[in-house]
């Protein structure tokens, strides 16, 4: 269906927003258009959480509501049609009283320029909505997507175990009420002056979409893509929006796999796969933020193809293969094949990922994965390692491990690899596989590291697997205020 406007629910109005450009974003259209100044802009990029709002929209179960946090700088405003928007201002009561969260921040002294402060409440918002009892951990986690340069986090935390003290007249079901009057069962098409952006509802219809327009931007998340128009100033003549389609959202559970569908989110992918290997907990912890991992996808974050990709080193030794569809065709493959230099992949034109299978554990088998980087929290990696082990009493059976940040692209480790199989799992072979990691890789050096470093930081990191798998250190290091 073609349309010129887009329709949503902002802070419990209904409203219809004329669509000038399809890359116009939602931080855009609020402080501009709307004149809504709390959301701020700080970074442009989806790191620093000033503009972060809330999203709201049916559950993939059409029986209930999902409620999220997203960085609305990176957000393009055609993504969020058929769904309600919450910003700073949608908070107040009905007689203008600061909602329990604001409350909680001004009694806890816990805001000080105030620049950053929108962006807290509304993640503590979210966090208030679905978590009625949440542990220092998971307060943590929350606002791991927002910064604060001058009040310090102590405060804030503070606020956030005692906002539940209060409470306000949140009542779902209006709130459901108002997303199934304003819902869109069919595609939306918009066309502006010639730039067009597409959102099919079924696999079918975007396959041929992007068959027959093999050059259009593919939109996931808009946590890589937003960034070509926020930073690098692209103009994307045609979009072909991917988070409508219901075969792209759902993920299951077969016999021997898991499969999620290419544009699940990070946030809904992640629990599905910690489930099934719990030692990639710490590495998805600190992937991104909640608010990019609540807009970005599994799909997406491979598709991208960057070396740095967290995702990606996991599953390439967890022997993850990619479903890839072209019109009607539809074959397999490998991850640890699909990529062939600096973001180019196996990917023909016109074709896409349209689901990431992931082989269930063998009995005994031990994964991990590894993070290094300047920041603890919502940083990217300058090294990202991944293991995965099987171990027949102290010898090796089968061992892989996968590297991001060391070269072009992601890759397994094959000379390592191959030190260490059959071997005895212990010193030496740990000694071995270290030095046979230089010829594995030629990092380089950036702003993140030098390649001498990078080297070094990645022996260590194996170092600290075998370590942790021997007993002798703890199999975390996130610790600290827990």
């Amino acid at each position: 269906m073609s349309a010129a406007t887009v329709r949503f629910i902002l802070n419990g109005e209904v409203v219809e927003a004329e669509v000038v450009d399809p890359t116009r974003t939602v931080l855009q259209f609020l402080r501009e258009d709307m004149r809504m100044t709390g959301t701020k802009e700080g970074c442009a990029e989806g790191d620093c959480g000033a503009c972060t709002v809330v999203v709201i929209e049916i559950d993939r179960s059409g029986d209930g509501l999902e409620l999220k946090t997203v960085n609305s700088c990176i957000q393009f405003l055609p993504t969020i049609d058929g769904k309600e928007l919450i910003t700073v201002e949608g908070l107040r009561g009905s007689e203008g009283e600061l909602h329990p969260v604001q409350q909680a921040l001004v009694e806890h002294h816990a805001s000080q320029c105030g620049f950053c402060t929108p962006g807290f409440v509304m993640s503590l918002y979210a966090l208030y909505r679905t978590n009625d009892d949440p542990s220092r951990q998971e307060i943590d986690d929350a606002l791991a997507g927002n910064l604060c340069r001058c009040t310090g986090y102590r405060p804030i935390i503070a606020a956030a175990q005692s906002m539940y003290e209060q409470s306000d007249d949140w009542d779902a079901k209006d709130h459901e009420v108002q997303l199934r009057a304003i819902g869109r069962d069919d595609s939306l098409e918009i066309n502006h002056d010639g730039r067009r952006f597409f959102a099919p509802r079924d696999i079918s219809m975007l396959a041929e979409l992007y068959e027959c327009r093999p050059h259009a931007t593919m939109l996931a998340g808009g946590t890589d893509v937003g960034l070509w128009v926020t930073k690098q100033h692209r103009e994307l003549n045609t979009i072909i929006y991917t988070g409508r389609v219901r075969e792209l959202l759902e993920q299951r559970v077969s016999g021997t796999h898991l499969e999620i569908g290419g544009a699940v989110s990070l946030a809904d992918a992640i629990p599905l796969i910690i489930e099934h290997y719990p030692g990639l907990t710490e590495m998805f912890r600190r992937f991104a933020s909640p608010p990019i991992r609540n807009a970005g996808t599994l799909g997406g974050n491979i598709a991208n193809g960057s070396p740095i990709g967290d995702s990606m080193p996991a599953l390439m030794v967890l022997g993850a293969s990619l479903v890839l569809r072209k019109g009607v065709d539809q074959r397999e493959l490998a991850l640890d094949e699909f990529y062939r230099s600096y973001q180019v992949n196996e990917l023909q034109p016109g074709e896409f990922v349209a689901a990431i299978r992931i082989p269930l554990p063998d009995d005994g088998v031990i994964a991990s994965s590894q993070k290094w980087s300047k920041r603890f929290d919502q940083d990217i990696s300058a090294v990202c390692t991944a293991y995965r082990l099987q171990l027949d009493g102290d010898t090796v059976t089968d061992f892989r491990m996968a590297c991001g940040g060391l070269a072009e692209i992601v890759k397994r480790a094959p000379a390592c690899e191959a030190a260490v199989n059959g071997a005895a799992w212990n010193a030496d072979t740990i000694d071995s596989a270290c030095d046979a990691l230089a010829s594995d890789f030629s990092p380089i050096t950036d702003m993140r590291a030098s390649a001498d470093m990078r080297l070094v930081a990645v022996q260590n990191l194996l170092r600290r697997f075998w370590l942790e798998t021997s007993g002798e250190a703890p199999q975390t290091v996130y610790t600290y205020g827990r």
